[in-house]
């Protein structure tokens, strides 16, 4: 990143996350005030709606405040994109190409929407074909460079992003996670857990002494209550519940990987994880205590093991 692009995305980012935080706060705090002995369900309610109405708005109206988003023009990936998707009935209405590349050179690829209008996006930097660091040096070369010193210095720079069959491979895999049904089941985890805070919330935010132990004895503030419960109070839970949470998430991600690997895209995603582990800057070897507790998703060497099986030597 620039310097100039730096503070412009750190002001944008402070400037909607007020936009959004500051109304949401307000009215959240008046629903417990007003919603009587089941103001938790009221306060769930509200922010499953909130939930809903972000997910749905921030791919068009607020990740474009931060990221070009272009179409993927006419062609051979395109069309091989359309076709993996209509083999597995993804309702599949228009792909972009997200100009990450002013951020950061890492690589990735996702989609959203629901129902009947899902979309994919791509990282220009995952396509060799888009990212920024394949493009040529324009810059005159001198006249005694030998051709061999061109040659090296081209192939030098052609130095990330992964190949259509590879980058359809790391599709199988996103595309994976919603045929499996790992984004509802997500959700409906996400839910239930906000819904059981609110709950205890309701019963502890009436505790004097929780209260007092924070200097406020003769009044018990809202806000001060979600901040104490939340934070201080359920923080063992949090800490119990993120690690169930990454034991799950890497399940989901290797039954992905199994996913893109029965339609016959073992060997191109083989590949794909070693390159995005490289333009990503991961290391690939990993503790497998402090990944098990840290890592989202299983460690690259656990992940090429275990597609290994489908990839010829």
């Amino acid at each position: 990143q620039t310097l100039g692009f730096f503070f412009k995305d750190a002001l944008k980012k402070f400037l909607v996350t007020q936009c959004i935080l500051l109304p949401v706060t307000s009215l959240l705090l008046y629903i417990i005030k007003i919603g009587g002995d089941y103001f938790f369900v009221y306060a769930w309610l509200f922010t499953l709606m909130v939930s809903l109405v972000l997910v749905t708005i921030y791919a068009d109206y607020i990740a474009p405040l931060f990221d070009k988003f272009t179409p993927l023009p006419e062609g051979e990936l395109k069309d091989a994109i359309e076709t993996m998707a209509k083999s597995i009935s993804f309702p599949l209405t228009k792909v972009y190409v997200v100009e990450g590349s002013k951020r950061s050179s890492h690589s990735n690829a996702y989609f959203y929407g629901f129902f009947k209008n899902k979309r994919i996006v791509l990282f220009d930097t995952l396509l060799e074909d888009y990212s920024p660091l394949n493009k040529d040096d324009t810059e005159e070369t001198s006249e005694n460079e030998t051709a061999e010193v061109k040659l090296k210095a081209k192939n030098a720079n052609k130095k990330q992003g992964c190949n259509n069959p590879e980058v359809l491979a790391v599709l199988g895999h996103e595309l994976g996670h919603w045929k499996l049904g790992h984004t509802v089941k997500n959700i409906v985890i996400s839910q239930m857990n906000s819904f059981l805070c609110f709950s205890l919330f309701a019963v502890l935010s009436g505790r004097k002494e929780l209260f007092a132990a924070f200097g406020f004895h003769t009044a018990q503030p809202t806000l001060i209550g979600l901040m104490i419960i939340f934070q201080f109070i359920f923080s063992p839970y949090n800490e119990v519940l993120s690690f169930c949470l990454t034991v799950l998430s890497r399940r989901f991600e290797f039954q992905a990987d199994t996913f893109a690997k029965n339609l016959g895209k073992a060997r191109d995603l083989y590949s794909a994880l070693i390159k995005l582990n490289k333009d990503n800057l991961g290391f690939p070897v990993s503790d497998w205590m402090f990944s098990m507790w840290h890592y989202s998703h299983p460690p690259l060497l656990e992940r090429l093991q275990a597609l290994k099986g489908d990839k010829q030597n």
